[in-house]
Order: C-alpha cells, then sequence, then structure tokens
C-alpha cells in the first residue's frame, strides 16, 4: 500500500466529511465539512478555541477523530488499515513552535529525517536540503545552530526541513502566532512563493492580510463549525453572516470597545 499511496499523492488533496473531535463531554469539531482541491491554498480562521488546530492535527492523525472521514491524497486516513506512516511522509506539518533539534546544526535538522525515513544517503539529503535551505533565504546558515538564529529564521528552517521531505500537501498550524511582528513578514513571505509554486495548503492564520491576498477559500470557524466559507475576498472583504462581521471588527480594530450610553 505504500507504493500507492506515494502514487496516489502526486495530486493530494484533502476532503473532511461531517469530522467529529471530542475530549471527554467537550465536543470540539461538531461534523465538519471541508474540501481543499489540489494546488489550492485553504486558510482556517476564527477564534482561539474555535477547533482550527483540531481539525489540521486531526488530518494527519496527530488526533484521532471520533466520526467522520477525512481523505487525503485519495484515502481515508481514518481506514484502521492506512499505512499512516506513508501517509505521513507526504504531508507536512509547521506547527506554532519551530522544534528543531537544538543540539544539531540547520543542515542536520533539514537532513536527519529525510535519511532515517526516506532512507536517502546523506550527500542527496544534503543536496535537497541546502536547496530548500536557499529557498527560504538561508542558503548560508547550514552550519548555524537553532539558538543563533532569530524566531524568523527558526520558522523558515522548520518550513525547509519540512520541504526537504518532498510533501505533496502543508499543513501550517499558526506559523507566525510565536514571532515578533517584525519577523512574521518573512515567514509569510515563504509562504506566498510555496502558494504561487501549487503546493497545497491549509493554513489556521491569525494573519487576515495573508489569508485575503494568498488563499483560494476562507473557511471561518467557531465553537467546532464553520460558520462561513468562500473566496478570500468575499468572506474577508464582505462577510455575510453577523458572527463573521463581528470576529473581524475586533481582530481589525483589537482597541475598539463598546461603550453602554
Amino acid at each position: 500500500m505504500s507504493e500507492t499511496i506515494e502514487e496516489q499523492f502526486q495530486a493530494a488533496g484533502v476532503v473532511i466529511d461531517g469530522l467529529h473531535k471530542s475530549y471527554g463531554p467537550v465536543e470540539v469539531l461538531k461534523g465538519i465539512d471541508l474540501e481543499v482541491a489540489p494546488g489550492q491554498v485553504v486558510c482556517l480562521i476564527g477564534p482561539s478555541g474555535s477547533g482550527k488546530s483540531t481539525l489540521l492535527r486531526c488530518v494527519n492523525l496527530l488526533e484521532q477523530p471520533n466520526g467522520g472521514s477525512i481523505d487525503v491524497g485519495g484515502y481515508d486516513v481514518t481506514d484502521p488499515d492506512i499505512d499512516v506512516d506513508a501517509m505521513r511522509r507526504n504531508v507536512g506539518m509547521v506547527f506554532q513552535q519551530f522544534n528543531l533539534f537544538p543540539h544539531l546544526t540547520v543542515l542536520e535538522n533539514c537532513t536527519v529525517a529525510q535519511q532515517k525515513v526516506l532512507k536517502r544517503k546523506k550527500p542527496d539529503a544534503d543536496r535537497i536540503a541546502e536547496k530548500n535551505l536557499a529557498k527560504v533565504g538561508l542558503g548560508e546558515f547550514g552550519d548555524r545552530y537553532p539558538d543563533q538564529l532569530s524566531g524568523g529564521q527558526q520558522q523558515r528552517v522548520a518550513i525547509a526541513r519540512a520541504l526537504s521531505m518532498d510533501p505533496k500537501l502543508m499543513l501550517f498550524d499558526e506559523p507566525t502566532s510565536a514571532l515578533d511582528p517584525e519577523t512574521v513578514g518573512e515567514v509569510l513571505s515563504i509562504m506566498r512563493n510555496l502558494a504561487k509554486d501549487g503546493m497545497t495548503m491549509l493554513v489556521v492564520t491569525h494573519e487576515m492580510a495573508f489569508a485575503r491576498d494568498v488563499a483560494d477559500r476562507v473557511v471561518f470557524m467557531d465553537d467546532g463549525v464553520v460558520v462561513e466559507s468562500g473566496p478570500a475576498a468575499q468572506v474577508i472583504g464582505d462577510p455575510q453572516t453577523p458572527r463573521m462581521q463581528d470576529f473581524l471588527k475586533r481582530v481589525l480594530d483589537p482597541t475598539h470597545v463598546e461603550v453602554d450610553e
């Protein structure tokens, strides 16, 4: 099945149907339907606690759904017979925290999984890592260690590491939330370039400008359900639901305070 999955992932997409996830009595996802076509960028937006990150983690089974199905690259990843490792080899994920190995150089961080998981020889792994480090603007940083880098540079290394596994689908879980405002732009710029190159991407973000300018579709979630979904310009530029309108008002004008007369 592993070889079949590798072939199928040449056109990776995601189809989520009736997804449910609970932690004990707390239902976090309440029947989510969502589709990401191959080559599309879909941004998930919404308040904290709305289930966005949980949904993302369910896609590559970092969280086990309680109901519904998730089709990734043509395979139901919730099928108990699925080769989860083979599926994950085709799905890159970038987290809020960088999760780099502090004792390894930047280059080694980008080659260790290639060698251990993909069984690439070191010269090949080095060549691929160097290409992806150059792609994120860090081609000269291979011999540095994570603590010698800024937060934005570390996150760019994390993206290069994920790209070095040749993923067909990229998942981003609020990749700029732990960064200083001055370094947010450099990470978003890399993600814009990935979108231009046709990478299929599912992105949880609070960056409204990025979602508006880069996403093919925006999905607004609240309290475990999809409240509004559609083209980015429509959802962000002309929201139809009161809940989305209120959310945008708070995000775009965070210092505004309603005063009772």
